[in-house]
């Protein structure tokens, strides 16, 4: 009985310091290799809280999936996201009223409006938050050139939205 209670406590003692949050000011070592991420001085974040580097829903670093970054203005003042993943869960989720969606575009790594963006969706680039990727860009043009070389289908917002979705629904 003693083991049993012993192994319990050390169970859940491992699994709450597995899911703590640590406290730090460091900055997260950057993968290179990472398609998504860009350098912290290459990043424009809109968020004014002390957690301006980190997605507004999951917590992930903003830089580092810099290029699948989402921003848009709520009642709790501008709100950053790491992915579309993230978009469509504080819209649907939380029911967050998001206005004036912007997105990064993939080339440029400026924000554009969603609306106006062309998604590539499925490509071979690493998905953020989801296993389809889906990167945005401000032309047509753009988007057809990264997916005959990466592969994917050029879809609109509410076409990349629908996919996005689809993350959230039960199997």
């Amino acid at each position: 009985m003693q083991i049993q209670l012993f192994l319990i406590s050390l169970f859940t003692l491992l699994l709450y310091s597995g899911c703590a949050k640590t406290a730090t000011t460091e900055t997260p070592k950057i993968n290179k290799t990472r398609f998504q991420t860009v350098a912290p001085d290459q990043a424009t974040l809109v968020q004014v809280n002390q957690n301006k580097t980190s997605c507004a829903v999951c917590g992930m670093h903003l830089p580092t999936f810099y290029k699948t970054n989402h921003a848009a203005d709520t009642k709790y003042g501008p709100r950053q996201y790491c992915s579309l993943h993230c978009v469509v869960h504080d819209n649907e989720l939380n029911k967050t009223d998001l206005k004036n969606l912007k997105v990064v575009d993939t080339n440029r790594l400026q924000f554009i409006p969603a609306l106006d963006a062309f998604y590539v969706v499925g490509s071979k680039k690493a998905g953020t938050m989801s296993r389809v990727s889906k990167y945005a860009f401000l032309t047509k043009k753009d988007a057809q050139k990264f997916a005959k070389t990466f592969g994917g289908e050029v879809m609109e917002f509410y076409d990349a939205y629908g996919v996005a979705t689809k993350d959230f629904t039960k199997h």
